[in-house]
């Protein structure tokens, strides 16, 4: 039986790797994605340096949305506090504090969460590498760039290890099979497709960036005279009917319009044309027009896909919100808030395996300014609530007192 077993798995292994050779098993639900990518790393489908490239780099709301949404949340001060049966002790001083604040030598807490939020939104992956000291605990925090990290496939949903690799020379990073702890943090988005790697919010938005970056293009290449032309010139003879003008004259008078017409200089300046030449205006159909809306539409798209209210990006068009107070507001609550709520559930499991899991990290809501109103409104709630009792009003933010338990 068992005999019979091994040659059925070996015609199967035979006939996948003819048909299926040198794809990506990660995403197929079949047993033949651990045949090939047991221990092997798993490589996404979208490439790390087009989502860089063409939406970071060179799209403005994109990047402006990975910008803002990075900073912001990266401005917002970590609190780190010991768990008991009585609550929540806030600490001070500890080491986990210590690597936050300064976690390299070349890097400062708020420049490492910054590349950490924006790798995240970029790519949909960011990786947090810890380096260990030698007598124990860690040293070190540094951000490592997604597209030279690569998660080697597990027998299960977990995986055994990441591979860092730059240039030729490539390092791994194992994981505990029992209790999932890596020196390598892989912080990830949702993805309905893949059990290894995250969704990149670009990734949704790819077909309104390229919309959007062709509208640019498109602006350009007509200010420069190049995406149509806005006028003909046409060739008549003395009977007034259509000419056709010798290979000389019709270099000469291309040149001619190159040189003395073309460009912001000449902006504006008259045409002068001999003799049987006749100049045409061409006007933009309101087709030909539309490609501004089309361009704000875009650009509407983009900014939804990253959660940013358009109003923030100086965009026209639907003002969702009636002032940019409550755009600011709803970013925050929206956007900014859950993605360092969720950032800070990563550490406080990924520190809690090295330094104890009573330890929790959480974030500061007081320092965040946008709240302000928010705050207010809700302490006057608590301070015009009768039936609540000193210590039940102080337990939104402050520590009970000892004869606090009266109305």
């Amino acid at each position: 039986m068992k005999r019979l077993f091994y040659m059925f798995k070996k015609i199967k292994e035979k006939f996948l790797y003819k048909n299926f050779a040198g794809r990506n098993f990660a995403h197929m639900n079949l047993d033949s994605s651990y045949i090939y990518a047991l221990n092997k790393p798993v490589w996404m489908d979208r490439e790390y340096r087009i989502f860089a490239s063409e939406a970071y780099m060179k799209n403005v709301i994109a990047h402006r949305s990975i910008t803002m949404i990075a900073q912001s949340a990266a401005s917002v001060p970590f609190k780190l506090y010991l768990t008991n049966e009585t609550g929540k002790v806030p600490i001070e001083k500890h080491p986990i504090l210590d690597l936050l604040n300064n976690p390299n030598p070349v890097m400062s807490g708020k420049e490492l969460m910054e590349s950490i939020y924006a790798y995240r939104l970029i790519n949909g992956n960011a990786y947090l590498l810890a380096i260990g000291s030698e007598r124990g605990g860690i040293e070190e925090l540094v951000s490592l760039r997604p597209d030279r990290v690569a998660v080697i496939a597990g027998h299960n949903s977990m995986p055994s290890g990441y591979r860092y690799t730059v240039g030729s020379k490539s390092v791994d990073y194992n994981v505990d099979p029992i209790t999932g702890y890596s020196s390598l943090l892989h912080i990830k988005n949702f993805h309905p497709l893949s059990d290894w790697y995250g969704l990149s919010s670009i990734e949704s938005a790819a077909y309104s960036i390229d919309q959007h970056n062709q509208a640019g293009a498109w602006n350009q290449a007509l200010l420069q005279n190049g995406a149509r032309p806005s006028g003909a010139i046409t060739v008549k003879n003395s009977e007034g009917n259509p000419a056709n003008l010798s290979e000389e004259q019709f270099n000469r008078l291309k040149n001619m319009v190159d040189e003395n017409f073309t460009g912001a200089n000449n902006a504006g300046r008259p045409l002068i044309l001999e003799g049987g030449l006749e100049w045409k205006e061409m006007s933009m159909s309101p087709k030909d027009m539309d490609f501004i809306e089309s361009k704000h539409s875009s650009a509407r798209d983009i900014a939804l896909a990253f959660g940013m209210p358009p109003q923030l990006l100086g965009i026209p068009g639907d003002n969702t919100y009636s002032n940019l107070v409550e755009a600011r507001l709803a970013l925050w609550e929206q956007t900014i808030i859950p993605l360092i709520s969720n950032i800070c559930e990563h550490l406080s499991s990924w520190f809690g395996a090295v330094y104890g899991r009573e330890y929790m990290v959480t974030y500061d809501t007081d320092s965040i300014s946008a709240l302000a109103l928010r705050r207010e409104s809700i302490w006057e709630r608590v301070q015009n609530a009768s039936f609540m009792t000193i210590n039940e009003k102080r337990a939104v933010g402050l520590a009970p007192l000892k004869e606090g338990d009266k109305l």
